[in-house]
């Protein structure tokens, strides 16, 4: 599925002047039809893949209980 820069500026939650310029950077993949820049969806799918993977890794570190410390239960 193609989307336009505007499109794919939404799906992406940027900003479309950001997305025009990795266009021009060469850094995402676009098709020019004569009117306007078409993004092929799919290429953002690794991408996104590994935003998830580091969101469910940051946030099972935040839930890992706190260990115990073993200098409170020290007994003089």
């Amino acid at each position: 599925m193609y989307l336009t820069i505007e499109e794919t500026a939404e799906y992406l939650s940027l900003d479309v002047a950001y997305i025009k310029q990795l266009i021009q950077a060469k850094k995402i993949r676009a098709v020019h039809d004569g009117e306007q820049f078409l993004i092929y969806k799919e290429q953002f799918n690794n991408h996104l893949d590994q935003v998830e993977k580091m969101k469910k890794m940051i946030a099972d570190y935040y839930n890992e209980p706190i260990p115990e410390d073993p200098d409170i239960k020290d007994e003089d």
